[in-house]
């Protein structure tokens, strides 16, 4: 392989790397997805969009995605006090990779199942 070529495959892998240290975890993508497709999101609509997450796990993601400039927490002169949460300039960047990772997951769905009944939401 040229050397430019692995110069560059190692610059790559170091951009993925970054990218997973920001998005890594169980819970990042369901929460930036979330957060994307209702454009904003209070505190407890994520937590009802995220099957399986608790209170303080939740907490704990939205501050590391708030540190990363993934997301910005307003605080509203509500009350009682309301949290809202939405992507950044930053962030919404990330929506065409949720666009993508849904259309995948669809088709990866109907690969698997063989069916095209994606939900079975009461």
């Amino acid at each position: 392989m040229e050397e430019n070529q692995c110069l560059q495959n190692k610059k790559n892998m170091m951009a993925i790397q970054d990218s997973m240290d920001v998005l890594y975890g169980k819970w990042k993508i369901s929460i930036i997805s979330s957060i994307c497709f209702y454009n904003k999101r209070r505190f407890s609509d994520i937590l009802n969009d995220v099957v399986g997450i608790s209170n303080k796990m939740l907490s704990k993601e939205l501050k590391e995605l708030e540190t990363n400039k993934v997301i910005t927490r307003t605080v509203l002169d509500t009350h009682p006090i309301t949290v809202q949460y939405q992507l950044t300039e930053h962030g919404k960047s990330l929506q065409t990779i949720i666009n993508n990772l849904t259309d995948w997951g669809i088709k990866h769905r109907l690969e698997i199942i063989g069916s095209s009944e994606l939900l079975n939401i009461n």
